[in-house]
């Protein structure tokens, strides 16, 4: 049970987008030790992904076939109910 709470809310995460860093370390030999001569930290913003909104609603209904139009709006309201969430 806990994998597919967990799967559900990386799912959730690609659904409404996230942002990502990532650091990038190099170190060199000096004086007979490892040292950090340089870091680099990347940031990146991964928007909301459309095919996890789908996922999502094919677990949630039957339906699984909806309009361009009804997936939209099933996207908007999920993104909705996610940040409302993320501020609770």
């Amino acid at each position: 049970m806990q994998r597919e709470d967990s799967l559900e809310e990386a799912l959730k995460k690609c659904a409404v987008g996230f942002d990502t860093s990532e650091t990038v370390e190099e170190f060199a030999v000096q004086d007979g030790e490892l040292k950090l001569v340089k870091r680099k930290v990347t940031r990146r913003d991964i928007p909301p992904d459309i095919k996890a909104v789908k996922m999502l609603l094919d677990g949630r209904r039957d339906e699984s076939q909806l309009s361009d139009e009804e997936l939209e709006a099933e996207r908007n309201k999920l993104l909705k109910m996610l940040k409302e969430e993320d501020f609770d």
